[in-house]
């Protein structure tokens, strides 16, 4: 999830992007490569796909994105967005 959690606190929701393990036929900025060691599977997130799910249909904690990874998401959402 990308959304702060006092955001997800108080809507009641979480913004976040898909996930999958599936390999993709697009690079960066659409998707990334996560590279955690702690994820069950070599992953992307599809940083073009966002989401807002209500809190209640969030599952089971895998894995989470380091801070520098998070930054790259976020700079490939910013240049999709022309930002």
């Amino acid at each position: 999830m990308i959304s702060e959690d006092v955001f997800n606190e108080r809507s009641g929701t979480v913004i976040g992007l898909a996930i999958t393990s599936k390999s993709p036929k697009v690079g960066f900025p659409l998707v990334y490569e996560l590279t955690s060691p702690k994820s069950p599977k070599k992953s992307w997130v599809k940083i073009s796909q966002i989401r807002t799910l209500s809190v209640k249909r969030i599952g089971n904690f895998i894995s989470k994105v380091s801070q520098e990874e998070l930054d790259i998401i976020i700079d490939g959402l910013n240049e999709i967005l022309g930002n």
